[in-house]
């Protein structure tokens, strides 16, 4: 082997493994497997997972407000330069004149000064009302994530049902592809033997051209559906991504809207907003509880020392004892009815909410009732669109038949080719919004991800 040979066949094995590694994660999926990848994978939900994980460690810092609060302080000075002051010598001597002073240092060069503090919170009303608010906030925020992961399922199985749509489409743009290729290629026969006209012909390649325009159009439709529903799921676009499951297999799956059963309760916004009427209800009380005085109880220990040797401040038997401990209380006297506010701004907010739920249990009223309008339409206007298809190819059959045998117009088997695929394209149509109005329904009754 040459060597010029070696170069181009070691170039080569570099790109193919290139190529390998480049997309080393294969996976093939069910609907449900895309949504179990994307609530492990997603980002919008791995950031509310540890949303509630900070919540939870804000409950933590709450509760360690009620501990005990140990402090220890520790004081060596080299006071260098001792102040001076200074006493009426009178103190001292009763003769001496009253304008006479004797300046006198009250410090030593070098002290000390160790003590050990505790205190503990023995009442305080808000803080037993912000623990309990505290938990109900990391409620909360699990029911956040848990609408996280509603929208997430939503987007996953849309993006799920693009992708089959595409991928059919694809393979009836392809069927077309071939026949209008297998149409041309025998026009064209006819033509040289004379039995059709140039203009025929042409009249055939210029609907070849746009099919084959459509068909690399479809290739990359497909290709972005893929991608989106990859990003969707949160996995990395250079992963390879197949799916399991036909459209066929997903008839089951759409539902009469009668079945449909109902309550406000299975929808997480009204149990996030039952949960915000709680947290209402603690700041209304945590305002009012701010009128109680707040008691702690402490103890402090230590020891202190003064030399004038620093060898001597080291010396433990230079070092005397202290310790003092009692209750301290706080009162709340007037506060220029800065708490009366607070109160009335909670009690305002509490009936916001109120009338809130109203608002949203029409809301969810509404959606029920437009996607249930909406999925019947799409199921009306899906059976009609495959009838049109089947009818539609019928027709073209029919053309096609009679061109062949000579006693039908080129022109009418070109309209015939573009009516079946326009009904196809309605047809296909027609399923995807069975299939999303499906979803809506779903989502909308509370019952799309559980």
């Amino acid at each position: 082997m040459s060597n010029s040979a070696k170069i181009i066949l070691s170039v080569a094995l570099m790109l193919a493994s290139a190529g390998l590694g480049y997309s080393q994660e294969h996976y093939e999926f069910t609907l449900q497997e895309c949504i179990s990848y994307a609530m492990k994978n997603n980002q919008n939900v791995l950031n509310m997972e540890l949303e509630v994980e900070k919540q939870q460690k804000v409950v933590g810092e709450i509760l360690s407000e009620g501990l005990p609060q140990i402090d220890v302080f520790v004081d060596l000075r080299n006071n260098f330069g001792v102040p001076t002051s200074f006493i009426p010598a009178i103190f001292f001597d009763e003769n001496a004149p009253a304008d006479d002073f004797i300046p006198v240092k009250f410090s030593t060069q070098y002290t000390g000064n160790l003590s050990v503090g505790l205190k503990q919170l023995v009442f305080y009303g808000s803080y037993f009302v912000g623990v309990q608010a505290a938990k109900t906030f990391t409620e909360l925020s699990t029911k956040e994530h848990i609408k996280t992961k509603i929208d997430v399922a939503e987007a996953v199985t849309k993006g799920f049902y693009s992708v089959l749509i595409n991928e059919v489409a694809l393979d009836l743009v392809e069927m077309n592809y071939n026949r209008l290729d297998s149409l041309l290629l025998e026009t064209e026969i006819m033509f040289e033997n004379g039995f059709v006209e140039k203009i025929d012909v042409n009249r055939i390649q210029v609907q070849f051209n746009n099919i084959s325009t459509t068909l690399q159009n479809s290739k990359e439709m497909l290709k972005v559906s893929y991608q989106l529903l990859k990003f969707q799921m949160g996995m990395p676009i250079t992963y390879e991504l197949k799916l399991r499951g036909k459209l066929s297999d997903l008839g089951e799956m759409i539902h009469e809207t009668n079945t449909v059963s109902f309550s406000y309760r299975d929808r997480i916004e009204y149990s996030v907003l039952l949960t915000r009427e709680a947290l209402a209800h603690y700041d209304l009380k945590n305002n009012t509880v701010q009128y109680l005085p707040r008691i702690d109880f402490f103890i402090t220990g230590g020891a202190n020392t003064g030399t004038n040797t620093l060898n001597n401040l080291m010396d433990v038997n230079n070092w005397h004892g202290l310790g003092f401990y009692g209750l301290s209380m706080s009162i709340p006297v007037f506060d220029g009815l800065n708490k009366s506010y607070k109160i009335q701004q909670s009690r305002i907010k509490i009936n916001q909410i109120e009338n809130s739920f109203s608002l949203l249990e029409n809301s969810i009223d509404l959606e029920i009732q437009t996607s249930r309008i909406n999925l019947d339409n799409a199921l009306r206007n899906l059976k009609a669109q495959e009838n049109n298809m089947e009818l539609s190819k019928e027709v073209y059959d029919v053309t096609k038949m009679k061109y062949q045998e000579g006693i039908g117009s080129n022109i009418e088997l070109i309209e015939a080719d573009a009516t079946y695929k326009e009904a196809q394209n309605n047809y296909f149509n027609a399923l995807y919004q069975v299939l999303i109005s499906n979803v809506d329904l779903d989502k909308a009754s509370g019952t799309l991800y559980k």
